[in-house]
């Protein structure tokens, strides 16, 4: 038996939902909609369980679309992911008392709000570590031949954010699988950079449509046609932001693991089993034999024998997955729990007495600025997962016993 809910409107191609037993917003239903009523979409548009409203385009949606990229389905946070690894240690080996590791993990890693503080940045570097140049390294090239044609990109923190959290539902985790084996686990992406590059093409787009805007069925889905001056730039400048992500994971990773040594003692591997995937870009991908492109947002791809990482909210449980290639959903799986309540919304419902219960079990910030992340705010991730059993099988559980937030 197929679980999947279809989704049919007037003028517009089908949307297949992997939401039995999880709830759907009306408005992400409209916003879905709206998608689904561009004439250039292939086939269908595959929605994720963690299903919710998003600002340009709906999270937990996979838009495959023929010719045209939509820079605001996208985002702004382009290549925003996850980084885990399972490590040789076991439970036995974490000190009792954890906020050391917290505090040591915080101490290694920029994140938060960049706001001066006795003159320094608190989300960027102010002398970017050895690790983090030599990363850049890697960026040089492909950031030179960007900002040759659009020098505002200059003015970012480019390399100073490399390496750092940021905030939202960014996080960096200490993890316990159903063994007790130990692993680390990290939530960003592109960070000041994506965000510049992101709405500068977001709002090119809307200018280049100028004359077509009021045909669209939304101002945000602007869209970039394939063979055109942009649509190239954009397809070089998100590519090489993907990649910055990717390496802004790598080396928070790296950074973790150093600073975890000076707490751990015991020795210590990290390379057992290592995911790190993107659940917010675009790229070209072969899907019922033709070439088209896929627009992730809020989606981790989940081919045949793909490994890729589900988290659900701080203080419940996580899970690394691997890919059952399924082609209706375009080889795609949900990228978390989902939202049920806005950040808006959570920090009026919910109390600090809220988030400390709730995080009981976590060696986490406990404070007012962390509410809107309390679990209560999202879906249940076991629902989640049971929606979506046609599209991922379970390789390992986590559970949180430390987070970071940004």
């Amino acid at each position: 038996m197929s679980h999947i809910n279809v989704l049919q409107a007037e003028n517009a191609k089908p949307i297949k939902m992997w939401t039995q037993g999880v709830s759907v917003e009306e408005e992400a239903k409209n916003q879905l909609i709206k998608t689904a009523q561009l004439p250039f979409i292939f086939k269908h548009i595959a929605v994720m369980p963690d299903v919710h409203i998003g600002k340009g385009s709906t999270i937990g949606s996979v838009i495959p679309t023929i010719g045209v990229i939509i820079p605001a389905a996208v985002g702004v946070d382009i290549g925003c992911g996850m980084i885990a690894v399972q490590t040789s240690l076991v439970a036995a080996d974490l000190p009792d008392n954890l906020l050391p590791l917290r505090q040591v993990i915080e101490k290694a890693v920029p994140h938060g709000m960049p706001s001066k503080i006795n003159g320094r940045h608190n989300g960027s570097w102010q002398n970017p570590p050895s690790i983090v140049y030599q990363y850049w390294q890697q960026l040089l090239p492909g950031f030179e031949k960007i900002t040759a044609k659009y020098p505002r990109f200059l003015k970012t923190k480019n390399h100073k954010h490399l390496g750092t959290l940021g905030t939202g539902n960014h996080f960096i985790e200490i993890c316990l699988d159903e063994t007790d084996s130990v692993w680390i686990m990290l939530h960003s992406g592109s960070r000041g950079i994506g965000n510049t590059i992101g709405n500068f093409f977001i709002e090119l787009a809307k200018k280049d449509m100028e004359v077509h805007i009021r045909n669209l069925p939304d101002i945000d889905l602007a869209y970039l046609q394939e063979g055109t001056e942009h649509f190239q730039d954009y397809v070089e400048a998100v590519h090489w932001t993907q990649e910055f992500a990717r390496l802004n994971r790598e080396a928070m990773m790296h950074n973790v693991i150093a600073a975890m040594r000076k707490i751990i003692t015991k020795p210590f591997t990290t390379h057992l089993s290592a995911v790190n995937c993107h659940h917010n870009y675009v790229q070209k991908e072969q899907h019922f034999g033709e070439e088209i492109f896929i627009t992730r947002k809020g989606a981790v791809s989940a081919r045949k024998g793909e490994l890729g990482i589900i988290p659900g909210s701080m203080g419940t449980k996580s899970y690394i997955v691997r890919g059952l290639g399924n082609e209706e959903s375009f080889c795609s799986c949900s990228h978390g729990a989902g939202r049920i309540m806005s950040r808006t919304d959570a920090k009026k419902q919910f109390t600090i007495d809220d988030q400390i219960k709730a995080t009981a079990h976590v060696e986490c910030r406990k404070d007012a600025s962390v509410i809107d992340e309390i679990p209560m705010a999202y879906k249940d991730i076991d629902a989640v997962m049971t929606a979506q059993k046609e599209l991922v099988e379970i390789v390992h559980q986590l559970r949180q016993v430390v987070c970071v937030k940004g």
